[in-house]
C-alpha cells in the first residue's frame, strides 16, 4: 500500500449546490445509458463494465430494459464488496458494438441523526474491510499522525467522525479543474488539498480508517434537476462510517465545498453553516447509489491492475483500457428524464 509522508497545513479556505429544501423527500425519474464502442478496430474484443445500480433502503430500482448487439451480456458482483456490474462482450470482428441500458429510480432524501446517547460495544474485527488501507489511500505514517491530532480528546466513534468532518470542510477545497471526480490519491492531497468529491471523500475515509472509524465511500450518479437532461458527467460520491449499535451514517463534506465554490461563500457564511449541519448524516434525494469499494477486480476480471473505482463505466478494447473521461476514445451518454 501507497504510504505518504507529507503533512496537510492547516488552513481555513475561504473558496464555493444547493441544499434541499425541507419538503424534498423524494426524487424519481428514468435514467438511460447509450453507448457505442463501433469507431474502433474491428479486429480486437472489446468489453464493458457498466456501475448497476440496485434497490436498498433508500432507492427502489426497476422497469430495467438492456438491449444491443453484443455477443453476451450479464450481471455480475465482485468478490469482495459486492459491487453489482453489468458486463457485455464483442467478438473479435464485430463492426457494431452498442448497449443501452434504461431503469427507472425512485431515491429518497436520507436523514440520520437520532445518534443513541451511548455507543454500544463492538468488534473492530467485524469491520475490518472498511478498517483497511487501500491502494490510494494509506492509514499509516502522516496519515495516522495527522488522524490522531485531529481526533485529540474524542473518544467515541461518533466525536471522531464529527471532528474528521468538520477538518475536511475547514481544510479542503474543492478545485474545478479537476479531471472528472478525482483520483482519490491521499498521499498527493495531504500537500495539494484541492479536488473535486473522489478526493474530499478519500481524505475523510483514510482519516476516519487510520483513527478506527469505519468508513467507506459510495460511488453514484447524480439524477437531472430538470425534465430532461444530459447526465453524462454527473457521477458524484460521498461517504459513510459506522456508529455502532445505530449503523451507516452518510457524510457530504464534498457537497458543501462545492456549495462554497458555486455561490462563492466563506466559511462563516449562514449559508454554509446550514449545508455544513445538512450534510453531517444527510445526503439528499437527487443522486442514484450504483456501488461501492476501491481497487475493485472486476468480474469478469479485466486486464490490468485493479480499478480504483466503478463509478464511470470501464472498456477494454483487446485488453487495453479506454479513457472513461475522453469521448473522442469512449463514447457514451447518460440522460435522466423526470416521471
Amino acid at each position: 500500500m501507497k504510504k505518504c509522508f507529507a503533512l496537510l497545513p492547516v488552513l481555513l479556505l475561504t473558496c464555493s449546490l444547493a441544499v434541499p429544501q425541507a419538503g424534498a423527500a423524494s426524487r424519481s425519474g428514468q435514467i438511460s445509458m447509450e453507448f457505442d464502442l463501433s469507431g474502433h478496430a474491428s479486429g480486437e474484443e472489446a468489453r464493458l463494465w457498466i456501475p448497476y445500480p440496485v434497490s436498498d433502503n433508500d432507492q427502489k430500482i426497476g422497469e430495467i430494459r438492456l438491449s444491443g448487439d453484443y455477443a453476451e451480456a450479464a450481471v455480475y458482483t465482485d468478490r469482495t464488496f459486492g459491487t453489482p456490474m453489468l458486463f457485455a462482450r464483442w467478438d473479435e470482428g464485430a463492426k457494431s458494438r452498442r448497449l443501452n441500458l434504461s431503469f427507472a429510480v425512485e431515491r429518497q432524501e436520507v436523514i440520520r441523526r437520532d445518534f443513541p446517547t451511548r455507543e454500544a460495544a463492538w468488534d473492530p474485527a467485524d469491520y475490518a474491510l472498511y478498517l483497511a488501507p487501500t491502494r490510494l489511500g494509506p492509514i499509516d505514517g502522516q496519515v495516522k499522525k495527522l488522524a490522531d491530532t485531529i481526533t485529540a480528546g474524542q473518544t467515541t466513534v461518533l466525536g471522531k467522525a464529527r471532528a474528521i468532518y468538520d477538518w475536511i470542510i475547514e481544510n479542503m477545497y474543492r478545485d474545478p479543474e479537476t479531471r472528472g471526480c478525482g483520483s482519490g490519491d491521499v498521499c498527493v492531497l495531504l500537500e495539494r488539498p484541492g479536488g473535486k468529491c473522489a478526493d474530499i471523500s478519500s481524505v475523510y475515509i483514510a482519516l476516519a480508517r487510520a483513527a478506527g472509524v469505519p468508513a467507506r465511500e459510495v460511488f453514484g450518479i447524480r439524477q437531472g434537476k430538470e425534465p430532461v437532461q444530459d447526465i453524462s458527467g454527473w457521477q458524484h460520491c460521498w461517504a459513510e462510517f459506522y456508529l455502532p449499535g445505530y449503523g451507516w451514517v452518510p457524510v457530504d463534506p464534498a457537497d458543501v465545498r462545492k456549495k462554497m465554490l458555486v455561490e462563492n461563500l466563506k466559511l462563516s457564511d449562514a449559508a454554509v453553516a446550514e449545508a455544513r449541519a445538512y450534510f453531517w448524516g444527510g445526503v439528499d434525494p437527487y443522486r442514484v447509489k450504483l456501488g461501492e469499494g476501491r481497487d475493485l477486480i472486476l468480474n469478469p476480471p479485466q486486464q490490468g491492475e485493479p480499478v480504483n473505482y466503478l463509478m464511470y463505466p470501464f472498456a477494454q478494447m483487446g485488453g487495453k483500457t479506454l479513457d472513461w473521461l475522453d469521448p473522442a476514445t469512449f463514447k457514451y451518454m447518460i440522460t435522466y428524464r423526470e416521471n
